[in-house]
C-alpha cells in the first residue's frame, strides 16, 4: 500500500474508516428472503453475525438468554456489576441518573468492589439453563486467576479481550499469559482480542483461538485515540487481519479462524461493510444500547471507562429506539440504519447478488467519502 509521507521524518499508510468505503452490487441481484446470515464457530452455530460485546450497559444475563433466542451471540463481562454484587439493578440505575463528568469518578467507585467467585459459576449457569450458547469475558490481567472458575462452570466459549491483546506481553514484574499454552489447555474455543493489524492477528492465530476481534472494543464509548494516540481505522485493520486469516490458512493446512470485527460499528450499513471487508462476524454494542431492554437504561460504558488509572472510555447517552427484537429484526420506524440490523444487512447481499457471508467477502468495495 502507498506511504505517504507525513513529514521528512516519518511516513505512514493510507488507512480507511468504514464509513470511508462503499460496496459496490454486482451484475446479479436475489431475494432478500433467499440469503443466509447465518456463522459457525467451533461447534457453534448463530442464525446472526452478531456478537454482542462483554459490557455492562448491554449484556446481562437477561439480555444475553433473550440475544441467544434471537439468533445471536452475547458475551457477558466477568469483570463487570454481575460479578461483584448480587442484585446490581439500583447501581445501574444511578448510572443512568449520574451527572455529566460524575460518572467516571462514580464508575471507578462502584467497580472498585471485588469480583465474587460464586457469583461467576451462577452467572454462567443462569444463562445456560436457558438453553442458549454461553459466551463470557476476562481481560487478560484476570484470566488466569478465574479462568478455572469459569471452565468448571460449563461455559461454551471463553472470550479474552482487552483494549490491544498480544501473544508476546513482555513484563518484568509479573509472569504474562502464556496465550499458546493456555488455549492448548482449554477444552472450550476461545475468542481473542483486539488487534488491528496483520502481524499482530497471525500471532494471535497460532496460539490456537478459534476466533480473533479486531479492533480496540469500546465503540461509540471508548477515548483510547484521544487518552493513547492508538489508532487504527476499521475497514483497513479487517481487511489487513483477514489476510492474515487467508495466509494462517495456508500455513496450518488449512485451520481457520474467524475475524471477528470490534467496534466502530452504529448502523447497518457498518455492519455490511465490515463482512465486505473480511470479517465474519461483529461484535456490537451501541446499537443494542438504544434498545428498551438494555441494562444501561438509555446510557453506554465499557469497560475502559472504569480503569482506576487511566480512564479510556465515557458514557454516552443514547435515545431508545425500540426492543431488542425491533433492533435485531425490525420492522424499522427509521431511516438512519439503527433498526433492522439484520434486515438491512440482508438486502445489502441481495442487492449485491450474494447468498452467504462467505461468499459476500468477496464483494467489491470501493473508497467513497461519506456524501460522494
Amino acid at each position: 500500500m502507498t506511504q505517504v509521507e507525513i513529514g521528512r521524518g516519518k511516513n505512514g499508510r493510507r488507512a480507511y474508516a468504514l464509513d470511508e468505503i462503499g460496496i459496490v452490487p454486482s451484475r446479479r441481484t436475489r431475494d432478500p428472503e433467499e440469503v443466509s446470515i447465518a456463522w459457525q464457530i467451533d461447534a457453534y452455530r448463530f442464525e446472526l453475525p452478531v456478537v454482542v460485546s462483554p459490557m455492562d450497559s448491554v449484556v446481562s444475563p437477561a439480555t444475553a438468554i433473550e440475544v441467544g433466542r434471537f439468533g445471536g451471540l452475547a458475551v457477558l463481562d466477568l469483570e463487570g456489576l454481575w460479578t461483584r454484587y448480587d442484585d446490581p439493578a439500583s447501581l445501574l440505575s444511578e448510572v443512568a441518573e449520574l451527572p455529566g463528568e460524575a460518572g467516571t469518578r462514580r464508575l471507578q467507585e462502584i467497580y472498585n468492589a471485588p469480583i465474587k467467585e460464586e457469583l461467576i459459576g451462577r452467572r454462567i449457569a443462569e444463562i445456560r439453563e436457558a438453553g442458549v450458547t454461553t459466551a463470557v469475558r476476562l481481560s487478560p490481567q484476570r484470566t488466569v486467576q478465574y479462568h478455572k472458575a469459569v471452565i468448571d462452570a460449563g461455559v461454551d466459549i471463553f472470550v479474552i479481550r482487552g483494549t490491544t491483546v498480544s501473544a508476546e506481553h513482555v513484563s518484568g514484574r509479573a509472569e504474562p499469559l502464556n496465550l499458546k499454552q493456555f488455549i492448548y489447555e482449554l477444552d472450550v474455543p476461545v475468542i481473542v482480542g483486539g488487534c488491528a493489524t496483520y502481524t499482530a492477528a497471525l500471532h494471535l492465530m497460532r496460539t490456537g483461538a478459534a476466533g480473533v476481534l479486531v479492533g480496540f472494543g469500546g465503540g461509540a464509548s471508548h477515548t483510547t485515540r484521544t487518552v493513547l494516540g492508538v489508532a487504527v481505522p476499521m475497514a483497513t485493520a479487517i481487511s489487513d487481519v483477514a489476510a492474515a486469516r487467508r495466509d494462517y490458512m495456508d500455513e496450518s493446512g488449512g485451520r481457520y479462524v474467524h475475524v471477528i470485527a470490534d467496534g466502530g460499528m452504529g448502523t447497518s450499513g457498518d455492519i455490511a461493510k465490515a463482512i465486505a471487508c473480511g470479517a465474519d462476524a461483529v461484535m456490537v454494542g451501541s446499537p443494542l444500547a438504544r434498545a428498551a431492554e438494555a441494562p444501561g437504561r438509555g446510557f453506554h460504558w465499557g469497560s475502559e471507562a472504569q480503569h482506576p488509572e487511566l480512564p479510556r472510555g465515557k458514557r454516552v447517552k443514547f435515545d431508545t429506539v425500540g426492543t431488542l427484537e425491533q433492533i435485531l429484526h425490525g420492522p424499522s420506524s427509521v431511516a438512519d440504519g439503527s433498526m433492522n440490523l439484520m434486515g438491512a444487512l440482508k438486502r445489502t447481499m441481495a442487492t449485491a447478488g450474494y447468498s452467504d457471508l462467505k461468499e459476500f467477502q468477496r464483494v467489491e468495495v470501493v473508497v467513497a467519502p461519506q456524501g460522494s
